[in-house]
């Protein structure tokens, strides 16, 4: 059997379409993901330049402008000194607790946007119980709170963990109620 030049490029093009189709695939999937990490971290981009901006009109003084056009850039400047900051752990506390507290809370909120649609294609996961995991995964927050106060072994810390705790949980209980009716009335 005498196999064509011709024959093997078509296989070879075929093969290689196919791990284009593919690779093109796995692309796709992590765009909407990073779509809205991009989305959330410019609107917070926004939020906190207004807020800076509303602050020192209310307060009638200068406000952001000198880090880039109009003062956009001092959020991020912000965030870089945040990420470069001394990391200060309790010298008597535990410090697994300490620092496990925080990541807990952030993992659980970006968690909380998992389940939202965005629009009929952005969606992360379409789940049938998308509105009761909202609430479940929401409601870890505050005992990242509540681990980073008592692994200070500090009664001042302790007391502001549980106060932002019990203030996390005195929100979420409304919430928790309205979305539950409206999504119960739904069903029904």
């Amino acid at each position: 059997m005498i196999i064509d030049t011709t024959e093997v490029q078509t296989i070879n093009s075929f093969s290689i379409s196919e791990s284009l189709k593919e690779v093109y695939g796995l692309i796709w999937i992590f765009v909407p993901i990073f779509t809205l990490i991009l989305g959330i971290t410019i609107g917070v981009l926004v939020i906190v330049w207004l807020e800076r901006e509303i602050s020192a009109a209310i307060q009638q003084r200068i406000g952001p402008e000198y880090a880039g056009p109009l003062g956009i850039l001092q959020a991020l400047a912000d965030g870089t000194k945040l990420l470069f900051k001394e990391d200060l752990l309790p010298s008597r506390g535990d410090v697994r607790l300490f620092s496990i507290g925080p990541s807990i809370v952030v993992i659980s909120i970006l968690l909380s946007y998992l389940v939202i649609p965005f629009g009929y294609r952005l969606i992360l996961a379409d789940l049938s119980i998308g509105v009761f995991l909202w609430i479940a995964i929401s409601s870890i927050a505050p005992i990242g709170l509540l681990m980073s106060g008592y692994g200070s072994n500090n009664k001042y810390s302790f007391s502001g963990g549980l106060r932002a705790a019990a203030q996390s949980i005195s929100y979420e209980i409304p919430l928790t109620l309205c979305v539950l009716s409206i999504s119960l009335r739904v069903i029904r």
